[in-house]
């Protein structure tokens, strides 16, 4: 004999045994545990190495592509910001413990961006950024 069920009254059969195992194993959305952030670490020099040559590779991919500058720099800055900030909680082993801002974090990855950036693809820098950064790092020598 062929019984015949309609979608509703299967979705009605099913859905009281399924909430009474939701409800007696305790398992819900609320009750999980967030493990992203426990687990953060400090980026490593090597891990800032990975992070400006990854935004530096792009940079120069994007300029050679016909992105503006300004803009291809812009999406590799915020990219390995939010690495830092997402995976190391914004720490950078070599300057301690303490969190460093968000604005110091972009001006630090967009100098070692363009800097990296000289080194693998000069043709793609402007010109008056590449005389900026070596201005700058003959005033820090």
């Amino acid at each position: 004999m062929f019984i015949n069920l309609s979608p509703k009254k299967f979705f009605k059969i099913l859905s009281l045994p399924i909430f009474l195992y939701l409800i007696i194993f305790d398992i819900t959305i609320l009750n999980r545990e967030i493990k992203a952030d426990k687990n953060l670490e400090a980026a490593t020099e090597e891990d800032l190495y990975l992070y400006k040559g990854m935004g530096a590779s792009y940079l120069c991919i994007a300029s050679k592509a016909g992105i503006e500058f300004p803009k291809a720099l812009g999406v590799a800055t915020a990219t390995y910001v939010q690495v830092i900030e997402g995976k190391h909680g914004g720490i950078v082993k070599e300057l301690g413990d303490t969190k460093l801002e968000r604005d110091k974090l972009f001006a630090g990855a967009e100098f070692q961006i363009v800097t990296t950036a000289i080194q693998y693809c000069p043709d793609s820098v402007p010109k008056e950024v590449n005389k900026k950064v070596e201005k700058i790092l003959k005033e820090n020598k």
